[in-house]
Parts: C-alpha cells; sequence; structure tokens
C-alpha cells in the first residue's frame, strides 16, 4: 500500500515532532527532528506553490535559508557544549552551581 505524498507529509511532521519529544535529552537528536520537520515543510510548499503558482517559489527559499541557519546555529551550539561540558545531554547545562 502505497501513501500519497499528502498524506505522507503531515505523518513526517508529526513523527519528527513525536521524535523530539521522546528524544529530548541529547541536543542532537533535537535538532535531527527540527531538520525533519523544517525538510517536510519545504516539502509542502514546494508541492503547493507548484500547483497554484509557479512563480511563488521566494517562500521556499526563505524557508530553506531559516533551515539552513537553525543547523548551522544548531551545530554550532552542539559543538561548544560539547567542548565545554562533555556531552550533549540537556541535563547539564540547565544544572545551577550556586
Amino acid at each position: 500500500m502505497i501513501l500519497p505524498l499528502s498524506c505522507l507529509l503531515p505523518t513526517a511532521s508529526l513523527a519528527a515532532l513525536l521524535s523530539m519529544t521522546l528524544q529530548r535529552k541529547h541536543l542532537l537528536m533535537a535538532l535531527l527532528a527540527l531538520e525533519g520537520m523544517i525538510l517536510s515543510m519545504t516539502t509542502a510548499i514546494i508541492l503547493s506553490t507548484t500547483k497554484t503558482s509557479p512563480s511563488n517559489s521566494m517562500m521556499m527559499l526563505v524557508l530553506l535559508t531559516f533551515g539552513a541557519c537553525e543547523a548551522s546555529l544548531g551545530l554550532a551550539c552542539l559543538i561548544n557544549l560539547i567542548r565545554f561540558k562533555g556531552n550533549d545531554l540537556l541535563k547539564s547545562t540547565t544544572s545551577s552551581k550556586c
């Protein structure tokens, strides 16, 4: 049974959101889930703009730009976190040392 792409896109977004809530301890898994959501949103925008007006692809480029910026900032934060703390667990960042 092959599902149409219009049914798979909301399923992919929900799967990425579920993955983000289940794997909330590791920053890398949260970043991967965010990238999955950005990819499904980009695919949905591509499909909707090609059906309505092919010349309106500026929104897709803006979303791809924001996705690339989000990925690079997340990776930079992850590298700094691993460099200073030694792991990517979120509980090590929220502990206060008073």
